[in-house]
């Protein structure tokens, strides 16, 4: 199978994971930590699970066994940033700008590996970066200005966090199983998501979701073992393939999907998740994305 085609099946299972994280965090969480708990615990399970069937190679590599469970903390820092955020914000607006990583590998090929862009590529880059502050602009009705929400910043730090995973990942893969590394990934990812929500009202929603038998423990259990674990191996194979920037610029009409995804989904049931669906923020979410989608691709021509 093309590795074209596989990055964009990653992509459009991503998308569907994002609007099941933010349905868990919008309609049953109480903190924000609530689903970083969750996944803490499936990851690291669905890691070991893995390594207990498939074994660990005879010929494993030790040095790109560390370097993946960098990645996989890496990408845990990532999405401990992306859930925060979508605990309060919209997917639709959240998504787009962390698709913005492409240009931060871009930027440090450019700048640890000698390599250069060409003008497109430059373009490119303005591009997908005026699209992710375009998503972001707020009117304020006290001031009557526009402004950046302060959450774009943070979503620009985790898009450089999930670049140098990917880095990370596709090193690591040149040396590893690709199923030996998503293992080890998943345990890396799961490590840093427990570290950070351990704490008494991410546990206390935990009880509540069992003792109430709270569908948010299916929307969990679907997503994570299933449909994200699916989207992150895809992902991985897809890196082993073909040139990181490209493949993470496929992975990047993630950004599009979602916004349609919860754009018509919200049309149908008014207020999905938290949606706005006036003309002027579905211009401005469209626009955006697709801005940041022909900025991502444009940086891999």
């Amino acid at each position: 199978m093309s590795w074209v085609v596989i990055a964009l099946l990653s992509a459009g299972m991503s998308a569907f994971v994002s609007l099941l994280d933010k349905t868990v965090l919008y309609r049953y969480a109480r903190t924000p930590l609530t689903l970083p708990l969750l996944v803490g615990i499936a990851h690291p399970t669905l890691g070991v699970v893995i390594l207990a069937t498939a074994g660990i190679p005879d010929d494993v590599v030790w040095s790109a066994a560390g370097i993946a469970l960098v990645s996989g903390a890496l990408f845990g820092l990532f999405g401990m940033i992306l859930m925060r955020v979508l605990f309060t914000q919209e997917v639709s607006r959240t998504i787009p700008v962390t698709q913005t990583a492409p240009i931060f590998a871009a930027l440090m090929g450019l700048a640890f590996l000698n390599e250069t862009l060409s003008a497109l590529q430059w373009a490119a880059v303005f591009s997908t970066v005026a699209g992710a502050a375009l998503l972001s602009l707020r009117k304020d009705g006290g001031y009557n200005t526009i402004f950046l929400h302060r959450s774009f910043y943070l979503l620009i730090v985790g898009a450089n966090i999930f670049a140098v995973a990917n880095i990370l990942g596709a090193v690591a893969v040149d040396d590893l199983p690709v199923l030996f590394t998503h293992a080890v990934r998943s345990i890396g990812l799961g490590g840093v998501f427990l570290a950070f929500s351990v704490r008494k009202g991410p546990m206390s929603d935990l009880r509540r979701f069992i003792t109430t038998r709270s569908p948010a423990l299916l929307f969990v259990a679907v997503n994570e073992f299933l449909i994200a674990n699916t989207a992150l191996l895809l992902m991985l194979w897809a890196l082993s393939l073909g040139p990181v920037a490209l493949v993470t610029a496929l992975i990047g009409t993630r950004a599009l999907l979602v916004v349609l995804y919860s754009t018509g989904l919200a049309l149908v049931w008014k207020g999905f998740l938290g949606e706005e669906t006036t003309s002027g923020t579905l211009v401005v979410k469209l626009a955006s994305a697709v801005l940041i989608v022909g900025g991502v691709v444009g940086i891999a021509i």
